[in-house]
């Protein structure tokens, strides 16, 4: 049989060509950026050519370097998995998963039912903690978080949705003599946040012509479901996502002063790029993707 390379300049190939960034690449495999440009260098002068054309401080993949990656990182998923499944006697699969209460509540489990029929050897452990991003490969596999900003380039990111900001608030307040007649009524009415929204509301006053709206008091939550409880329960106006609204089917909310508000922030599902190797957060990925939940 011929002689192959290490297995580790193969993995070192696989995850710069995947990452397309060195030091993504050195991070992932717990190497020093050095440490790893010398396995990718020892694979080349294997092959006996190069595999990225060398910009300044960039790599970039090459068509040799393309075509490799193409014939061997199938064969390393696989062996990847091959691991897995004998590490885990082959029975199970197992994903370690953050996610926001409101999210897993109104779109996540809804539909998990179908996911365990077609993967029944997949188990999931749900946890909602607040600092999932920084947890990634350190008790968590993946996580569904709510962004206002880029996600960390060193981290794979799937974006799950792009929402509008609704102002929701119980019937009462569209209907009846307790209406609000115009946005600048708003002044005299409590407005609730949830804390990782906390751009909502601005986002929604610029919409609105209204920068300078001052409302009557602001709440703070850092739970979704209670927010559209205070609400229907008159407590004040929640600032939130079309999907929160839609999918509460709560027959006490209603949306107001209906403009349209681009959110600032997005639902995306995140993990360190190793993780994807691993079958049970490949399962997940690709479900959570195809199901658009």
């Amino acid at each position: 049989m011929r002689r192959l390379p290490p297995l580790t300049a193969l993995e070192a190939f696989v995850q710069v060509a995947r990452l397309g960034s060195v030091k993504a690449a050195a991070e992932e495999l717990a190497l020093s950026t050095p440490a790893l440009s010398r396995r990718v260098q020892a694979l080349e002068r294997f092959i006996g050519r190069p595999l990225f054309d060398r910009k300044h401080q960039a790599l970039e993949i090459n068509i040799d370097g393309q075509r490799l990656l193409d014939d061997i990182a199938p064969a390393l998923d696989s062996l990847s998995q091959a691991l897995e499944n004998i590490q885990s006697g082959g029975n199970q699969l197992r994903l370690r998963l953050a996610v926001m209460p409101l999210f897993a509540t109104q779109r996540l489990f809804p539909h998990l039912g179908r996911l365990r029929q077609q993967h029944p050897q997949l188990h999931i452990d749900i946890e909602t903690t607040p600092h999932a991003v920084a947890r990634l490969g350190e008790g968590l596999d993946a996580a569904i978080v709510l962004m206002a900003k880029d996600i960390d380039p060193a981290l794979y990111a799937h974006e799950l949705d792009h929402e509008q900001v609704y102002l929701i608030g119980r019937r009462q307040l569209l209907e009846g003599p307790q209406a609000l007649k115009s946005p600048e009524e708003l002044a005299q009415q409590t407005i609730l946040l949830h804390r990782d929204m906390a751009l909502s509301f601005d986002a929604w006053k610029e919409a609105a012509g209204l920068p300078d709206l001052q409302p009557l008091a602001v709440d703070n939550y850092d739970s979704g479901q209670l927010m559209l409880e205070a609400a229907a329960q008159g407590l004040g106006v929640a600032v939130m996502h079309a999907s929160h609204f839609e999918q509460s089917k709560d027959p006490r909310l209603v949306r107001l002063f209906p403009i349209h508000v681009e959110s600032p922030y997005r639902y995306f599902f995140v993990c360190r790029p190793r993780a994807l190797q691993t079958r049970a957060v490949r399962i997940f990925r690709d479900w959570l993707v195809a199901a658009e939940i």
